[in-house]
């Protein structure tokens, strides 16, 4: 089997139990496979089905980091298992789905490296067949059509709010004769939930959950204008796109209760579901704007986190491989499953995350950084400029903790001379420094080469000979080189700088 067959479009060739063309095309390939070595006694055991999970953001703004880790979770598990990993677009809100948002959205997922099987499903285009499923519940008694008027419904609510009673729908219209049915007035499609007995869920993270069906309301699946609901068409999507993994967050643990009602009325198999803690704050309370950026999108341009610090970061946010934090993608495909996802919220630490991506800076690529530095200057560096990145990328990288930082500490190497002087490391040039100053340029500029090395020696000999610590003598060319108290080790700073840049930056403060 070729990629290709991997990725081909769910849409596809679906058959009449809602499996695409190429789910049918691998369950009979396995048959025929069987039939041939095994004989037909085999085929009483079919083959294990194959994993399908699926990420379903709404495209109202940018990708939460929440939503970043359900998609993370949604991708190792799938790609953990060798099954596929869908995207679908849930784009029924049309007031707040905005084209901008899908963009920013799948930017995001392909910066992190999530990619994707098959093509990208736009919920709102699928709305005749949500409405198609809607009346063949109703057609098989398992959905009714509701005639309460807004009006009615309101003073429902305010009678239950009164009550001190949960507000749901008091099934009015469940088993009225059609006959009842105002001539011509306006109508909402709503479930026949279950009224008896319990559902339990055998959640992968949450364990066993059992919900009283008398605590289910009958949902709208149709609005009176003919519209599904997101109640519908979800469950509706996830089965026509093979889903057979629901991996969300917790906060939609009770709308699977809800749903199940509309699979088990259709006679669908239901698929595994594995509800995820959110996401919280330092301070234990949902992560939201106040806690800092909440956007993918932000952590990258705003915060200077490479994808790969960040996709660790969130894969160790509620899931944990015994002491193991470094870990690679190719790792966390091996290592991921279910079992491994705790119960409990995790909370975002800003500081962790800068120390774990300072950890995958130092690690990588230097040309690659340097592509990334140069991306954050204005003006855009000249290729001898980038070239001159690439080379101090050595230097610079083991003391930053994002690309901010390491940009910013590239400012020296590209300053127009005279320097300014950050008034912190300003008293390090007064005083005795101009005379050591010059001591070390006399010492510099009778250098036959310029590496570490030599460059070295002549400033020991220069410390040596004035009587003073090697950082008496370091600590004003640290200035004069860069215009700050701290920097790279001086001695790469003057190899990155070269002989003449070097010598006239400590020339212009000899004689202060």
């Amino acid at each position: 089997m070729t990629r290709d067959d991997l990725k081909r479009p769910w849409s596809h060739a679906r058959g009449l139990c809602g499996c695409t063309g190429h789910h049918i095309q691998v369950w009979e390939q396995a048959r025929l496979g069987a039939t041939q070595e095994a004989g037909a006694a085999d085929l009483a055991t079919p083959p294990a089905k194959k994993v399908v999970t699926r990420f379903a953001p709404s495209p109202t703004g940018f990708l939460h980091i929440g939503g970043a880790r359900t998609a993370l979770f949604n991708w190792l598990y799938a790609r953990h298992t060798g099954g596929d990993f869908l995207l679908r677009i849930e784009d029924t809100d049309r007031a707040r789905s905005t084209q901008p948002a899908i963009d920013a959205i799948l930017d995001s997922m392909s910066w992190l490296g999530l990619d994707w099987d098959g093509e990208t499903v736009y919920q709102f285009a699928r709305a005749t067949r949500h409405a198609e499923v809607a009346n063949e519940l109703l057609a098989a008694g398992n959905a009714y059509k509701c005639y309460a008027t807004p009006e009615e419904l309101t003073a429902l609510r305010e009678s239950q709010k009164a009550a001190k009673q949960p507000m749901r729908y008091d099934g009015r219209w469940r088993d009225r004769a059609p006959e009842d049915a105002p001539e011509g007035a306006p109508f909402v499609v709503r479930i026949k939930a279950p009224k008896d007995g319990a559902t339990t869920i055998d959640d992968k993270v949450q364990g066993p959950v059992t919900v009283q069906n008398a605590e289910l309301d009958d949902f709208v699946l149709l609005r009176s204008d003919g519209t599904p609901t997101y109640m519908l068409a979800v469950v509706v999507d996830d089965h026509d796109m093979g889903v057979t993994h629901v991996i969300r967050g917790d906060d939609h643990l009770n709308n699977a209760f809800r749903q199940l009602a509309v699979i088990r009325g259709m006679g669908w198999e239901e698929p595994v579901y594995a509800h995820i803690p959110l996401i919280h704050g330092t301070d234990g309370a949902k992560l939201s704007k106040r806690h800092g950026a909440v956007g993918v999108d932000s952590y990258r341009d705003e915060l200077g986190i490479l994808p790969e610090a960040l996709g660790n970061y969130l894969l160790r946010l509620g899931w944990g491989h015994g002491d193991d934090e470094v870990i690679s993608r190719d790792q966390a495909i091996e290592w991921f499953d279910l079992p491994g996802v705790g119960k409990s919220p995790s909370r975002f630490d800003l500081k962790k995350l800068e120390n774990l991506n300072g950890q995958y800076i130092r690690e990588a690529d230097d040309a690659r950084l340097a592509d990334l530095v140069a991306g954050k200057l204005d003006p855009a560096p000249s290729q001898a400029q980038h070239d001159l990145l690439v080379r101090a990328m050595p230097s610079l990288k083991p003391r930053a903790a994002n690309l901010n930082e390491l940009a910013a500490a590239t400012a020296f190497l590209f300053a127009v001379r005279p320097l300014p002087i950050d008034p912190a490391a300003a008293d390090l040039i007064t005083g005795s420094a101009p005379a050591i100053l010059a001591t070390a340029h006399s010492a510099l500029d009778a250098l036959d080469g310029w590496d570490t090395e030599k460059l070295e020696d002549a400033v020991r000999h220069v410390a040596e000979q004035s009587g003073v610590k090697l950082g008496q003598v370091a600590q004003p060319l640290r200035v004069a080189l860069t215009g700050k108290k701290t920097s790279p080790g001086i001695f790469d700073v003057l190899v990155l700088l070269g002989r003449e840049e070097s010598l006239a930056r400590i020339a212009d403060h000899m004689n202060a």
